[in-house]
């Protein structure tokens, strides 16, 4: 089915909650009644941005927090010694419940991916958008139910497919974790005083990683831990020094092998939010209840206020459609909910939309009670090691979005700590290494990084009479449409849509006019 948008305009004047301007932030905005995953793609690779159904891109030159879309790398990712401290802690306090004292100063002081959300609350609510389809006329409504009739009976198969699959697929992408457990003998660290020189601690440690090793290829031959394999390393029990040297990958720190008798058990659960699926609904109300405290304790939100159906708004609600192409990822494309299940009780959830080149990160809350776990750090370093495995199957998805980088917001700087990434050019829309960005954006709040002055943006509009456009119960070119139009500023405000979303989507997506 195709994108069905609602274009908004230029919201200038509101509320900024990166820098509290009462009137500072201005965006362009659009009400997507449904959106495919390749039109999603396509818009924030253009600097727009979701929340829940409505679909904003600031502007840059005028807004008083110019936010650039960010993305990671994961491909080349290495974490930092920050990062390690992070996973660490996470292994220490799974493994012996142990809670690291003062280290809770290494988590953002906001959630990471705590986007324009916030600051977008009162502007959407101003602009008094429903959810449902009540905004379009009958004319669509009628089309699209159509649509829905067909729809429902492919989601009925779907369901009862998704019921089957989930378990194995949950198990796949849920925790990541070997499902066999294993026994490492564990042997106490040196301290601080022991004497480095001498070899027989290392050597016992590299064994007891061999052990590891060779169990793991035993249990799994085909090589289900990637980890050691994909290394090519040779099943010898003391492999050639410059490997032992090399820094643990990602993988290596997420999934350390936990002792039997450990003192918690962490599972990552993917679940689709949209449409919703039989476990997003089974835990929509636990997950509701962390989202309420987080909001109370972590932004201060008065206990009224973080209510249902903001939460399902913001959170829940996806104009993106699902979809299962057959070399896609097997949880297939669209919206989801990554939820964070300890000793069986949800305690945090990442909200993420998994699009064909990229894992896009919306939105993070967590139960305050573990904050001391940092687990704004800890998903983002999970949403990219999952990034990387669904790589694997879809090699076209290879970027975790993060949404949007504000320089000038010193809690929003944190983001550019994932290295190695990329910001979006405002002008031209190519991505730039963040390192090359950061002198200019010392300089000025707005810059346009593409250093090429000839370069133009190649996907703009060209040829807006191609443009399609849902008019009176038929879709037509913007060509014909215009001339059913006596408001001069029609034209404006179509033409200004099809500069800011491009000349691709633009004859893709249908704009929807009454």
């Amino acid at each position: 089915m195709a994108s069905v948008v609602e274009y908004k305009g230029l919201k200038g004047g509101y509320h900024c909650g990166y820098c509290d301007s009462r009137e500072g932030k201005a965006s362009c905005g659009m009400w997507a009644h449904s959106m495919t995953v390749q039109d999603y793609q396509d818009l924030i690779d253009r600097g727009w941005r979701r929340s829940g159904k409505y679909v904003y891109k600031p502007v840059m030159n005028q807004t008083c927090c110019p936010q650039y879309t960010i993305r990671c790398r994961p491909l080349q990712f290495q974490p930092s010694k920050s990062h390690k401290k992070v996973l660490k802690k996470m292994l220490k306090f799974l493994a012996k419940g142990e809670i690291s004292k003062g280290n809770c100063g290494d988590e953002p002081m906001d959630s990471t991916m705590e986007d324009a959300v916030a600051g977008d609350f009162a502007l959407i609510n101003k602009l008094d958008i429903k959810c449902d389809l009540k905004t379009l006329s009958d004319d669509l409504k009628e089309s699209l139910e159509s649509e829905e009739k067909k729809k429902e009976k492919s989601s009925k198969k779907e369901e009862s497919k998704e019921l089957s699959h989930s378990q194995a697929i949950e198990e796949k992408l849920g925790s990541g974790e070997p499902s066999y457990s294993i026994k490492v003998p564990t042997v106490p660290k040196p301290g601080k005083g022991a004497d480095l020189s001498k070899p027989p601690c290392r050597k016992a440690k590299e064994i007891r990683k061999e052990r590891k090793r060779l169990k793991l290829m035993q249990q799994s031959p085909a090589g289900a831990f990637e980890g050691f394999q994909a290394q090519g390393q040779p099943p010898s029990l003391f492999p050639p020094k410059a490997k032992s040297n090399q820094p643990k990958s990602l993988e290596d720190l997420i999934f350390e092998s936990l002792p039997e008798n450990a003192s918690h058990k962490l599972e990552v659960r993917v679940v689709r939010s949209s449409p919703p699926s039989p476990q997003f609904k089974a835990t929509f109300q636990e997950s509701y209840q962390v989202y309420k405290r987080y909001q109370m304790v972590v932004h201060k939100d008065p206990p009224d206020k973080p209510t249902v159906s903001q939460f399902t708004r913001f959170l829940c609600s996806s104009p993106l459609e699902a979809e299962n192409p057959p070399n896609g990822p097997e949880c297939g494309f669209g919206s989801f909910h990554q939820q964070y299940w300890l000793d069986g009780k949800i305690v945090a959830v990442g909200v993420i939309d998994i699009l064909p080149s990229c894992v896009s990160s919306v939105y993070l809350y967590y139960d305050p009670d573990y904050s001391f776990l940092s687990l704004g750090i800890y998903s983002a370093l999970r949403e990219i090691a999952f990034t990387r495995q669904l790589h694997e199957k879809t090699s076209q998805l290879s970027y975790y979005y993060m949404g949007f980088y504000i320089h000038s917001c010193p809690k929003m700087k944190y983001k550019g700590q994932y290295r190695p990434s990329d910001l979006l050019c405002p002008e031209t829309y190519v991505w730039v290494p963040i390192e090359q960005c950061l002198p200019s954006l010392e300089k000025s709040k707005y810059c346009r990084f593409n250093q090429d002055l000839e370069a133009v943006d190649e996907g703009r509009s060209k040829d807006p009479d191609r443009m399609q456009v849902f008019y009176k119960k038929a879709i037509m070119p913007y060509g014909v449409y215009k001339k059913h139009q006596k408001d001069p500023s029609e034209e404006a405000t179509v033409l200004q849509y099809a500069s800011l979303v491009g000349q691709t989507c633009s004859e893709r997506m249908l704009l929807f006019r009454n």
